[in-house]
């Protein structure tokens, strides 16, 4: 029918008293215009009809997978490929006596549709990455590396394609010679291959997950993971500035991982206060007395007296000198007194690590150092915890005998004079 059309339209074109030779191009070129012309017909019905009834159909349907398709655009960008495909099967027809026009047309055409399969793909794997993310899994196994060096091979693959259409090769013989050039591919995709191989280390051996809590102070980074991808991890700080770290550095160098503090569901609390060694002495009945008021210590005082009384009239201890025997302390009964408040505070945990100990004394003092967790890790609520015990201790240390050691002040130095 087309043949038919074609011979009508050049026997008219005779008939107005053009050359043979002349309508005959004309017929040819006439026909190249029509079949463009149809085929953005053909794509004009398949992306404003059919593939709106397909959105139309997908926004019913409960998936969400489906709903990512349509968003990323992967059957618009396919639609491409339509007019194309119709010029580039009607071009050998239209055009047999114009071989060289064949050949250039054909060859753009087959440009195009390289490009335009590139680019649904590349959409395609875009979907597939935000489909995946909507999984629990894609936080501990996150696959944007993966997808990357799935693109790069796609583009390079891509290239060899359009390269072979320009040389009208139809096989990849010269391919061969390409080997040659392995070391200058080396040397342009080191930070990808590199990243590629520290990207399968970190999701293999689960190092490091999107939303981790990370220091890494050789790069500035402490924060939380927001991307990892192939060639580097990105982490917001706490201030809110962005550190990018290269993925291989991740294996290479030292860094911190918080998520087994936050997993345990508790987070450390690990501080000292520094006692003056001069205030630490014996407890006189009269302090003991004292002492006996404060609720958090005084059954353990009374336990502590049985038993230091017991042992004094067990082995005929002398009472009159006080390094005889056992005596109890004022910093005894202070870290006795630290424990007790620490167990009958609800924020803190009784199930993990819980210490309140003396470390070595140094000229500074004896530090006195609570080891504990907290059972809030939120950050905000954690420093307040933190810091409402610290604010009772110094407090209480006074009542105790004891003093705190800090250098001398000014303030200090004022009361000479």
């Amino acid at each position: 029918m087309f043949k038919y059309l074609s011979n009508l339209f050049k026997e008219w074109l005779i008939q107005l008293g053009i050359s043979e030779h002349s309508a005959k191009i004309i017929e040819d070129y006439a026909g190249l215009i029509l079949i463009v012309f149809l085929s953005f017909i053909v794509y004009f019905l398949v992306k404003k009809i059919l593939i709106k009834i397909v959105h139309a159909f997908v926004k019913r349907t409960k998936n969400k997978w489906d709903d990512i398709l349509m968003e990323r655009k992967v059957l618009t960008r396919i639609s491409y490929l339509i007019p194309l495909l119709i010029v580039n099967f009607f071009i050998p027809y239209l055009l047999a006596d114009y071989s060289i026009t064949i050949k250039i047309v054909q060859k753009t055409l087959q440009i195009l549709m390289v490009a335009v399969s590139v680019s649904a793909i590349n959409s395609f794997l875009n979907a597939l990455h935000h489909i995946y993310q909507n999984f629990e899994i894609s936080k501990s196994k996150p696959i944007k590396g993966y997808l990357q060096v799935a693109k790069m091979i796609l583009y390079i693959f891509a290239t060899v394609f359009i390269i072979s259409i320009l040389l009208g090769e139809s096989s990849f013989g010269w391919l061969a010679g390409f080997g040659a050039f392995s070391a200058i591919l080396m040397l342009v995709f080191k930070d990808p291959i590199l990243g590629f191989v520290g990207g399968i280390q970190l999701t293999s051996n689960n190092m490091v997950r999107i939303g981790d809590w990370i220091a890494m102070h050789k790069y500035g980074a402490d924060g939380t993971v927001i991307d990892i991808s192939l060639t580097s991890v990105k982490v917001q700080n706490w201030d809110k500035t962005i550190t990018t770290i290269p993925t291989y550095a991740m294996i290479t160098d030292y860094f911190q991982n918080w998520r087994g503090m936050e997993e345990s569901g508790g987070r450390r609390i690990k501080r000292s206060i520094n006692i003056d060694m001069e205030s630490v002495k014996f407890c006189t009945p009269e302090m003991l007395e004292r002492f006996r008021k404060f609720q958090f210590v005084s059954d353990y005082i009374d336990k502590k007296n049985k038993e230091i009384e017991e042992y004094n009239t067990k082995y005929n201890i002398d009472n009159s000198v006080l390094v005889n025997g056992r005596r109890q302390t004022n910093l005894g009964i202070f870290r006795a007194y630290l424990k007790s408040y620490l167990h009958h505070n609800s924020k803190i945990s009784d199930t993990m690590t819980f210490l309140v100990r003396q470390l070595q004394p140094t000229e500074f003092g004896i530090p006195i150092q609570i080891y504990v967790f907290s059972k809030i890790q939120e950050w905000a609520k954690y420093e307040d915890i933190q810091s409402d015990i610290f604010d009772h201790v110094l407090s209480v240390v006074p009542q105790f005998d004891l003093r705190i050691f800090q250098n001398p002040t000014g303030a200090d130095f004022k009361k000479l004079f």
